[in-house]
């Protein structure tokens, strides 16, 4: 087992679109060095905010390959499928709302969540522009960007305490929907089962579950109504351990909690090559400012680490040796436990 240092995130033009319980953006110095060199279809199961295929796509790693991109939450990959298929008239709908919450605030929020962006999500199988833009207004303007639902299903996260938040950055929402746009790029409402049950050889499979929560107080699984449980990361831990032995590269994030590593302690883990190796994070997402500090999580993983490398957007897809630690995946010791 060993032990990686995970950076400041470098800035890089794949910027995701939502801020997501869980996003992976501040790990991406840490995450690139077990991208596997070649690769012919990416499969992201647990999709969020997509910071690894965003990064992916921006310096060109997926030129010429299939990405599927999959996640159990309607509400998201319906807004993505908006944006990507309808892209002028989210923005129009999202101007709206910015120039009613520069003059209401608050109150516009909870109007926006209770009287029009929940009924319509009950009321509608399919998601409208209307909705996404809503979605992508919520998101920006409510408490710590959480999307969490109530046992009856219904959006409950409370309003933000932002001064002037961006709610509309028009050359960013294009940049997604374009990337989204790329050929061989396929979004898909399901669960991880059915996106990892044929995975194999030459496949690259990033998962980000929700996390196994390290205290009682630590979880953030209500992304969909019913969560995400224990039983649920041990389906998805044999899943996994079949694609890498089908001879899939396999790349998975997760919290320290001891369950998590007794799942990829396992026999066949190990004989399907999988391995633990901790990074170190800060969490973004807590309930007191105080515990957003740094913490310790897991990536698992049967690709071998590379040294790091900086992929400068200027030079094309061309990499560039980091002399900079700061922003440098860093091995930093080795442990045998």
């Amino acid at each position: 087992m060993t032990t990686v240092q995970a950076c400041e995130p470098l800035s890089i033009p794949g910027r995701p679109l939502l801020k997501w319980a869980g996003g992976k953006r501040q790990l991406l110095p840490a995450l690139r060095g077990f991208y596997p060199v070649t690769f012919r279809r990416y499969i992201e199961p647990f999709f969020g905010s997509g910071a690894v295929f965003f990064d992916l796509h921006a310096y060109g790693r997926l030129d010429g390959r299939q990405a599927w991109l999959v996640d159990d939450n309607a509400d998201l990959i319906g807004c993505y499928r908006m944006l990507m298929s309808r892209t002028d008239e989210v923005i129009e709908h999202l101007r709206r709302l910015a120039a009613d919450h520069r003059a209401r605030g608050s109150d516009c929020y909870y109007e926006v969540r209770d009287a029009r962006f929940n009924p319509m999500r009950a009321a509608s199988g399919a998601y409208t522009p209307e909705m996404a833009a809503m979605l992508i207004y919520l998101n920006r303007t409510g408490f710590n960007g959480l999307f969490r639902l109530n046992k009856s299903g219904a959006f409950n996260v409370p309003a933000g305490r932002y001064v002037n938040p961006r709610i509309v950055d028009e050359g960013h929402l294009r940049q997604v929907a374009s990337a989204l746009r790329t050929r061989g790029v396929t979004l898909v409402h399901g669960s991880f089962d059915g996106a990892l049950a044929e995975a194999g050889k030459g496949d690259f499979i990033y998962c980000d579950p929700p996390y196994a929560p390290v205290s009682r107080t630590a979880c953030f699984a209500n992304y969909t109504a019913r969560g995400f449980t224990l039983n649920d990361q041990a389906r998805l831990q044999h899943a996994l351990v079949a694609a890498a032995d089908r001879g899939a590269a396999v790349v998975l994030s997760n919290s320290s909690a001891p369950d998590i590593e007794q799942l990829y302690s396992t026999i066949d883990a190990r004989r399907a090559q999988l391995r633990i190796e901790r990074v170190s994070a800060r969490r973004a997402i807590n309930s007191r400012a105080d515990a957003r500090g740094p913490v310790t999580e897991l990536i698992v993983t049967n690709v071998a680490v590379r040294r790091s490398v900086h992929l400068d957007p200027s030079r094309g897809n061309r990499p560039m040796k980091l002399r900079m630690a700061r922003a440098s995946l860093r091995r930093i010791r080795t442990s045998n436990g």
